[in-house]
């Protein structure tokens, strides 16, 4: 799944791929968000994390992973 993240004051947003449920990624952000100065954590496919305080977030974009067709067949 893809996550794109808007930070405040940075012009350009954050892509992350991640094995993690949109259920998920949405808690973690509802979990830093009701805790005050908290920092969304998020974990990337590779196993490394993403950490953005939670009060500087614009906005998070949860696209679901689809399965991509190769080749010519018609649909």
């Amino acid at each position: 799944m893809q996550v794109r993240i808007g930070v405040q004051y940075v012009p350009k947003e954050l892509v992350v791929e991640t094995d993690q449920s949109a259920d998920e990624v949405q808690q973690a952000l509802a979990d830093a968000l009701n805790e005050g100065h908290s920092l969304f954590v998020i974990q990337d496919e590779r196993g490394g994390r993403i950490v953005v305080p939670a009060d500087r977030l614009a906005y998070l974009e949860i696209e679901e992973s689809e399965s991509r067709q190769v080749g010519f067949g018609t649909l």
